[in-house]
């Protein structure tokens, strides 16, 4: 009997202390703890958020130093979790930051700047939005000048009573977002606007040559031997105010290789006074010998103003309209007299005919980055801005080697001067009516009409001249058409 008393009181014993630790655990608060994942990885557990935030500013003296920053943040990429339970498990926050450390970067309080441009985009990253906005007003100085970009914004601008330009608009053609966010420590931040403006100028070519003027050297030729544009020199040497500016011998000159990150443009009135190229009138003498020809009148140049609208894109003309023009002194005509008639088919190699009326040069033969592919390559021809429609002509006697079309070109000819040389007419809005392969025409003929079809910004005839052969054929070479008219 005493046996099964003693087992009792064991076994009430055992029920009271399983009821009392019931009680015990039903009343007993949870404690607060932190799940933290990194990537969507968990990589311990922690009791306070704020201590571990704490400690990542504390230990990120570098950091913070390098960017003359109060505050380091924790990566984009780690998640924080709260959580409760009656007997968490926790990590202690030095083991955790160490594992965060080795994984991933830490971020600071700044701005994503992203650009896009055609169906690319890139971003950029600063610490202060007033970088990129400092950055944006350097560049246009750049490509407009401090002067003209001040007058534009103040409203001072001079109205033109003669020659000159009138800014009407100038803007940013890029779709930009600015995105206020924690960026990664490793990223390329710019802390400054002279980085930032420097690099939306020439991108990554930001490792300028150096040219030291020797005896003979012009703006254009050092321009020309670099590959770079007129342009681009005077923007690398404010300097200098224009391509006519004298260059001292022993003066180091910066060649600056553009490739902006940012289109920078510029609508604007232009009146300004154009040369009219006289016209050569050739008259057949009987009575002279061939082969002979004397000039009985002297051509002089005449001077056309002409008021047009400008659309410029990074420094480079892109549209030309037209709006009036006036002739202030008219050009005189060459007259030549020549003994009998030549070969009709045959060009001479003087007394070149221009080949349009009224024209504007909108890119010369020079190098320039392309406004369609953005890569730097040397354009090969004269760009004629002129009214659409307007008369183009042959500009010596020759044989039509091609009446063609095609999406760069647009409407185009080729003639064959039968002396080595072959001229090529581009973006025609159409060719004179019945001009085909193979016929002849003499010079100051016209051969079609001014428009903009195939790669063109707008009317224009892309004037190309080529020495020894076809265009693009084994043995030719590129000639600058200038050569031909001076």
């Amino acid at each position: 009997m005493k046996k099964i008393s003693i087992w009792f009181l064991v076994i009430l014993t055992i029920l009271a202390t399983l009821l009392l630790s019931l009680s015990y655990t039903k009343n007993k608060e949870p404690s607060v703890y932190y799940k933290v994942y990194l990537d969507g990885e968990l990589i311990g557990k922690i009791t306070s958020k704020s201590d571990l935030e704490q400690y990542i500013n504390n230990e990120q003296t570098e950091i913070k130093n390098k960017y003359s920053v109060d505050e380091v943040f924790i990566p984009n990429g780690l998640e924080i979790q709260k959580e409760l339970s009656y007997n968490p498990n926790v990590d202690d926050i030095k083991s955790i930051y160490e594992k965060i450390k080795n994984k991933s970067d830490f971020t600071i309080e700044g701005y994503q700047i992203t650009i896009n441009n055609n169906e690319e985009s890139q971003k950029l990253y600063v610490l202060d939005k007033t970088v990129f906005d400092e950055a944006i007003e350097s560049v246009i100085n750049a490509y407009v000048g401090t002067e003209k970009y001040e007058a534009y914004k103040t409203g001072t601008q001079q109205e033109v009573k003669e020659t000159g330009s009138y800014i009407t608009d100038i803007y940013i053609d890029n779709d930009i977002t600015i995105k206020e966010m924690n960026i990664p420590s490793t990223e390329k931040i710019y802390t400054n606007s002279q980085d930032l403006s420097k690099y939306l100028l020439f991108g990554n070519n930001v490792q300028d040559k150096k040219h030291v003027v020797e005896e003979g050297d012009t703006i254009e030729e050092v321009a020309y031997r670099y590959e770079i544009s007129v342009e681009e020199f005077l923007m690398s040497n404010p300097q200098y105010k224009s391509k006519t500016s004298i260059l001292s011998i022993g003066d180091e000159v910066v060649i600056g290789m553009t490739d902006p990150q940012i289109n920078v443009t510029v609508s604007q009135e232009m009146t300004k006074d154009v040369e009219e190229i006289y016209k050569t009138i050739e008259k057949i003498d009987s009575t002279m010998l061939a082969g002979y020809e004397t000039v009985t009148q002297e051509g002089k140049n005449g001077v056309t103003r002409v008021k047009q609208n400008e659309k410029i894109v990074n420094g480079t003309i892109t549209y030309v309209q037209p709006i009036s023009k006036e002739v202030i002194s008219p050009a005189v005509d060459k007259i030549v007299s020549k003994g009998s008639r030549v070969i009709p088919s045959i060009g001479g190699l003087k007394n070149w005919y221009w080949p349009v009326d009224s024209y504007s040069i909108t890119s010369d033969f020079s190098y320039r980055i392309d406004p369609f592919t953005g890569k730097r390559e040397l354009h090969g021809a004269l760009d004629i801005a002129a009214a659409y429609g307007s008369k183009i002509y042959a500009s010596n006697n020759g044989t039509v080697y091609k009446v063609a079309r095609d999406d760069v070109n647009g409407i185009h000819v080729v003639i064959n001067h039968n002396n080595g040389y072959y001229t090529q007419y581009n973006h025609m809005s159409a060719v004179a009516s019945g001009l085909k392969a193979g016929q002849t025409v003499e010079r100051g003929q016209v051969i079609g009409y001014v428009g903009m079809t195939g790669a063109a910004t707008g009317p224009h005839v892309h004037f190309a001249v080529w020495y020894g052969g076809r265009p693009f054929s084994a043995g030719s070479s590129r000639v600058n058409p200038w050569t031909l008219f001076r």
